[in-house]
């Protein structure tokens, strides 16, 4: 046969094995996954569409407001926000598996942004929301997002109330009116309160506290209210839930009154917000700051450790947002994770600052009865027209106001009752909390994370090296014995604590046994030491080694094959006596 006739069959098998690999890879399962768009559109009803117009309306009117106090937490200029909810919101509709999640900027994020934003330049923001995004889509293409397991809820939970309090603290500055910096750090603003305190000003302070009381006064009008009750407790729940966007309307009135009859500003506005849609052009990869250019390497420098903790609370708020408003329904984390991804990274494209799944936007949009992504689209329409016909009035937004709408926010975002909680069920956790917050407080949010990531990491290592092991003297019809009974895991870290137990239950005469009916999970070198522990005690005591597993055993004798007979595997203590060695 001819060398041209044996190649051909394998070239073709060749051909024949890459189309099958192409067509598995890009088949309609594969682009249903990642366009989950083809999957809901074809079966959109026509009866949900009055249901997400009303839901992307009461979401939009919201979401206004809420972007521009956040850029303004970043430092940033209002229309940022606005980008943010713009550009995320379409992008969310294609990508995008929970129908009712909203995404968009948050305060956690902000404030993460706010020091490089306020020290050097905006683009800064837009390139954390670009760098997040890669690395965002590559841990969820590799599906390494389970990394954030690693963070408890003590942890997660003291780096928000830490975050929601530095926040409030930097609005103090348009709170009271103050002169000076709002300060990078609780510490700061207080001490600029402090230096400040004789250029408070009566307007400012007056108009942010009654933003806060009617703010309170709406929320208790809305409470135990839904959309789908009586009425008027359907007007109640409309009027609550647009309670953000009322106050800082009803700002923006006062502040315009004021100028028109003062023939001055008494209030300090938010002032001119850029005109029109985001100009889309590549993220900026250097900048200009003062006379000093940043290439590259200098920003990526700069952004370091904070890129890191960002990364971190993106996929967190994502996970965490997609699990709590899709109760009973399968949820493809992956793909959300994706979705966002793929939001920040395009949005950077659109001066976007960084963005993730949105708690109280998803849980407005969900109360709103939002039926498809549609309900985005809705929000997005809105949005796009506040920028391009009604940033003259947004003008007028008093910066006390929005000092008054985030200080609430922040404030609701603190889950006070976590702390007597978690006192009374398990102080290691309530200290690892107390711990996390204080140390954000005083060394900065990413620093405060990561000592309360070490306090967690540190805690499941104390948990290993000192696993609960419970010895009991057991009473049998033909003697006594002291029962050691070890726990799930024997890791090499525990057997020293192990071998005090058993050296300790063997200072009387009576035999005893160590019980291994409980473990699922040991290492050589635990296994290693056992048979050291056993071979230290052999000649002194009797010592029996009671339902080890035949795998454990198995390494076990491998490592000393003389003690095959401390093997014991019996239903009861009671047959132990009559199983025990008689050599010694």
């Amino acid at each position: 046969m001819s060398v041209e006739s044996q190649s051909e069959p394998k070239s073709r098998a060749f051909r024949r094995k890459t189309k099958e690999c192409i067509a598995n890879t890009f088949s309609m399962d594969f682009v249903r996954r990642i366009l989950p768009i083809i999957s809901w559109l074809p079966k959109y009803k026509p009866e949900y569409f009055l249901h997400d117009i009303f839901a992307g309306i009461t979401v939009g009117l919201a979401a206004i407001p809420q972007g521009i106090a956040y850029a303004v937490i970043a430092g940033l200029p209002a229309e940022y926000g606005l980008y943010a909810s713009l550009t995320s919101g379409v992008i969310y509709m294609v990508f995008g598996t929970c129908y009712n999640v909203t995404v968009g900027p948050t305060a956690i994020l902000a404030v993460m942004v706010a020091r490089q934003v306020t020290n050097y330049s905006a683009d800064f923001a837009i390139l954390i929301a670009f760098l997040s995004g890669i690395c965002v889509f590559i841990m969820a293409l590799f599906r390494l997002n389970f990394q954030v397991d690693f963070i408890s809820m003590p942890v997660i939970n003291g780096f928000k109330m830490a975050a929601a309090l530095q926040i409030a603290a930097g609005q103090l500055k348009y709170f009271f009116g103050l002169e000076g910096s709002s300060g990078d750090s609780l510490v700061q603003s207080i001490q600029n309160l402090y230096t400040n305190i004789t250029t408070v000003q009566l307007w400012e302070t007056v108009l942010s506290s009654g933003t806060i009381l009617m703010l309170i006064l709406l929320q208790k009008i809305g409470q135990c209210c839904t959309r789908n009750d009586g009425f008027v407790k359907q007007k109640r729940w409309f009027i609550f839930t647009l309670s953000n966007a009322a106050v800082v309307a009803i700002g923006m009135v006062i502040a315009y009154i004021v100028k028109v009859s003062t023939d001055s500003e008494h209030l300090a506005v938010i002032g001119d917000i850029g005109s029109g849609l985001p100009k889309f052009s590549w993220p900026p990869f250097s900048t200009l700051v003062g006379d000093e250019v940043y290439g590259f390497r200098d920003m990526f420098s700069i952004i370091g450790m904070q890129s890191i903790v960002l990364l971190f609370m993106t996929i967190f708020e994502t996970v965490a947002v997609a699990k709590a408003f899709t109760a009973n329904v399968k949820i493809d984390t992956t793909q959300e994770l994706i979705a966002v991804s793929i939001c920040n990274v395009i949005g950077s494209f659109g001066q976007s600052m960084p963005i993730t799944s949105s708690f109280t936007g998803t849980a407005l949009n969900d109360a709103s009865g939002v039926k498809s992504p549609i309900g985005g689209a809705t929000k997005v329409l809105l949005i796009a027209v506040s920028l391009t016909c009604l940033t003259s009035s947004l003008y007028y937004i008093p910066k006390a106001s929005l000092a008054g709408v985030i200080i609430t926010e922040m404030f609701i975002m603190i889950d006070y009752g976590l702390f007597a909680k978690l006192w009374r069920n398990s102080r290691r956790e309530f200290f690892i909390l107390v711990g996390t917050v204080v140390g954000c407080l005083t060394t900065g949010l990413q620093y405060g994370l990561l000592m309360g990531m070490v306090q967690e990491a540190l805690l499941i290592l104390v948990y290993a090296a000192r696993p609960k092991i419970e010895v009991n003297k057991i009473e049998c019809d033909k003697g006594d014995v002291t029962v050691v009974s070890l726990s799930d895991k024997l890791l090499y870290c525990a057997v020293e604590h192990v071998r005090q137990k058993v050296i300790t239950a063997s200072s009387n005469e009576i035999p005893v046994v160590v019980d291994g009916s409980n473990i699922t999970k040991f290492d050589f070198t635990a296994a290693f030491n056992l048979m050291a522990i056993v071979r230290d005690l052999d000649t002194t005591h009797q010592i029996v080694l009671f339902n080890f597993t035949d795998e454990l055993k198995k390494i076990c004798l491998d490592i000393e094959s003389r003690y095959a007979n401390k093997f014991v595997s019996a239903e009861s203590y009671n047959e132990i006596i009559d199983a025990l060695p008689k050599d010694v």
